[in-house]
């Protein structure tokens, strides 16, 4: 009895099978990902065995996203983020709220229009290009769009299995379809060399910056926008020259950045939809109550946020109290920074109510 029981024990919980969570939820990914193959390409008849170093190359991109995801997500700051952002996600208006606010931050990019016109418009340049970059490569790597001819001069549109639409083969529709990844690839570079631009002449960005986290990102983006451009180029111009050498770099350059892309700086990328969450979080609990500085009275966070600081410093075994019995997440970022100077100088320089000279700047 005492063997069958243990026996169960063992292996009687599914998750028992995998390493850990990152192995059973990147199967199940896997798995997920083989079964909308399998229908878009009509049990796997309308593969392109030509994309296949794209495929292996996605699979690891979402190994290292999951890995990124996973590790930050078990942090106590991440965990209460997504947890009450979910149940705002699932209020009776969360949905549509969500929607209002991914717009207005993932489509628009509201948030850097703050710093600046130029720096809106690269965003929304290399942002938009690697969207729809991405909207037009992986439906095609895993055969979940193609395009096949019935009739002459009419292109059917196969999207996951089912015939979408018929479009001419000379049309303006059919011509974008065709130009998807040119016209992204245009985007990205504009954008790109915009930032390159800023990055070079703008002193506060020359002072911060460093090659492998601010500029390497932008140059694989270049590398990868160019030589597509240059795919287009041999085909169109050069009559196929040096086509299998470009699509061989061109295709390493795509595989490299996204081996890359979950451990640097473009991570924010797939990253930033969860910034819809802590938006709602911050805006939906600003509304409930505010909390005002313990020093100079200033509405700073809500009350709630600042409790789940308190609680999560807690859960690090952080102590952040003061003598004069309250808590340094109780003060705004101000105080907390002259309170900081308190400590060294002796001198209670948090009481004194002066803002600082950029208290108020935004961007």
């Amino acid at each position: 009895m005492k063997s069958t029981t243990a026996h169960s024990k063992r292996f009687g919980s599914f998750d028992r099978a995998f390493a850990g969570k990152y192995a059973m939820r990147m199967f199940f990914a896997v798995l997920v990902i083989l079964a909308m193959t399998y229908v878009g390409t009509r049990a796997f008849t309308h593969i392109d065995l030509n994309l296949y170093g794209y495929m292996v190359g996605t699979f690891v991109f979402l190994g290292g996203l999951f890995y990124r995801f996973l590790s930050w997500s078990e942090r106590p700051p991440a965990k209460a983020f997504i947890s009450k952002g979910m149940k705002l996600l699932l209020r009776r208006r969360g949905g549509i709220e969500t929607a209002v606010e991914s717009v207005d931050n993932l489509g628009m990019f509201r948030f850097i229009w703050n710093r600046g016109p130029y720096r809106w418009v690269q965003h929304m340049l290399m942002g938009w290009g690697c969207v729809i970059s991405c909207l037009v490569t992986f439906p095609l790597v895993f055969g979940w769009m193609y395009f096949t001819m019935e009739d002459n001069g009419t292109y059917t549109v196969v999207f996951m299995g089912i015939d979408l639409m018929r479009i001419a083969a000379e049309g303006l529709l059919a011509y974008l379809f065709y130009n998807a990844l040119n016209i992204s690839a245009a985007m990205v570079i504009a954008g790109a060399s915009m930032a390159l631009y800023r990055r070079l002449k703008n002193m506060q960005a020359r002072a911060e910056q460093t090659f492998l986290f601010d500029f390497l990102p932008l140059y694989m983006l270049l590398l990868v926008s160019v030589t597509g451009l240059l795919l287009t180029l041999s085909n169109f111009a050069l009559h196929g020259w040096g086509h299998a050498e470009m699509s061989l770099v061109h295709q390493w350059s795509v595989i490299v950045t996204l081996i890359y892309l979950p451990f640097g700086k473009l991570a924010h990328i797939p990253m930033r939809p969860l910034g819809v969450l802590v938006k709602q979080y911050k805006a939906h609990y600003a509304e409930q109550a505010m909390k005002a500085c313990k020093t100079c009275g200033t509405d700073f966070i809500s009350v709630e946020q600042s409790n789940d600081v308190i609680d999560v410093l807690k859960q690090n075994a952080i102590a952040f109290e003061s003598p004069e019995g309250f808590h340094l997440a109780e003060l705004c970022p101000a105080c907390r920074r002259k309170y900081r100077i308190a400590q060294f100088s002796g001198a209670p320089t948090h009481r004194i109510p002066v803002k600082e000279a950029n208290q108020n700047a935004k961007g």
